[in-house]
């Protein structure tokens, strides 16, 4: 009996224990490119640069929260991912603010620069994404970290083609492009993880008010 108890109960703590691990060598990666990316962005004047890197920070605190939210309850884990969810649609929100300005102003980001860290950057989420694409499909909190890495890939990518649309134009109008891509591609995350969770907590809801009735 009680070994046919731990092999549950132990497979679930051991499952949870790894995916813990998994977010914090994710917070550390983001992080790092976060450095990388705000200080290149800043250098080549790329709005997808600078998008990816603020995109970068957004996903270390989300990874953050992920831990702190790990063995909590499912009304805590889908508030948690409610809370991400206005985090990336903010961000959504300022890239495509940031793009209209640098639409205005006409500027030309430097392509070489584009390039390099976008491949660096994608090589960086290919990893992450691998490591969590086994948890895409569990909770709002798991599907959100999943879909942050996803969509970061996808941007990386975006950031190298718009690289290759301002070296072969010599315009900024691929850069504006790409960031407003990403911008979008945040706000239908948010919306999409804003739907889960609060399915969660209706789903809670229900859940609890069968209980006390029975009682």
């Amino acid at each position: 009996m009680a070994g046919n108890c731990c092999s549950g109960g132990c497979a679930t703590t051991a499952a949870r224990g790894r995916y813990r691990r998994i977010l914090w060598i994710a917070l550390l990666i983001n992080l790092a490119m976060f450095g990388v990316e705000i200080g290149a962005g800043v250098r080549s004047g790329s709005v997808s640069l600078l998008a990816d890197s603020l995109d970068f920070f957004g996903d270390a605190a989300n990874y953050g929260v992920s831990l702190f939210v790990l063995g909590l309850g499912v009304v805590m884990r889908a508030r948690a991912s409610l809370a991400k969810a206005l985090t990336m649609g903010l961000f959504g929100i300022f890239i495509l603010v940031v793009a209209i300005g640098n639409f205005v102003e006409g500027s030309v980001p430097h392509a070489s620069t584009m390039g390099v860290v976008g491949v660096i950057a994608l090589l960086a989420n290919i990893a992450v994404a691998a490591m969590l694409y086994a948890y895409r499909e569990g909770d709002s909190n798991m599907r959100s970290v999943w879909l942050c890495s996803r969509n970061d890939a996808l941007g990386n990518v975006a950031v190298m083609l718009a690289a290759l649309g301002v070296f072969g134009t010599g315009a900024g109008w691929p850069d504006l492009i790409v960031a407003t891509i990403m911008a979008l591609l945040s706000i239908s995350a948010a919306v999409q993880i804003t739907r889960h969770a609060l399915q969660e907590l209706r789903s809670e809801r229900v859940a609890v008010s069968d209980v006390e009735r029975r009682a």
